[in-house]
């Protein structure tokens, strides 16, 4: 036996239809992409999820957007972006992913990230 190391070779992409494996960020934003791994488009559905929450906190501090009305707003425009999103964007059928309420997994996550950015640029900006 000699005593050198293996030589790895590099990995091969996946190939799909005969063409290279693109990534998941290029399949997000790419209409009715093609999905081998429903984790992975969960996965774009969940980091979209927490996206939408920064961007709308930080816009809620900053317009000053105060009480029950900031946080139902935010939920309607979170919940439907990423429902018009997996259902017409990428043409998901929900119950290949075991429903709708599978989908909307780590709604919470991104609604206590919301709060918090929303909180501190609200008290950044606005307070005396």
């Amino acid at each position: 036996m000699s005593s050198g190391r293996w030589k790895e070779e590099p990995p091969q992409p996946h190939l799909a239809n005969g063409a290279p494996k693109g990534s998941t960020w290029s399949k997000a934003l790419r209409s009715a992409a093609a999905w081998e791994d429903k984790d992975e488009s969960l996965d774009v559905i969940y980091w979209f999820r927490q996206m939408i929450a920064v961007v709308l906190g930080v816009i809620w501090g900053v317009v000053p957007l105060k009480g029950f009305v900031g946080i139902a707003v935010f939920c309607l425009i979170n919940a439907g972006i990423l429902y018009l999103y997996f259902s017409s964007f990428q043409q998901i059928d929900e119950e290949d992913y075991g429903g709708t309420w599978e989908l909307t997994k780590g709604f919470m996550t991104s609604f206590a990230l919301f709060m918090v950015v929303w909180t501190i640029f609200y008290t950044a900006i606005h307070s005396d």
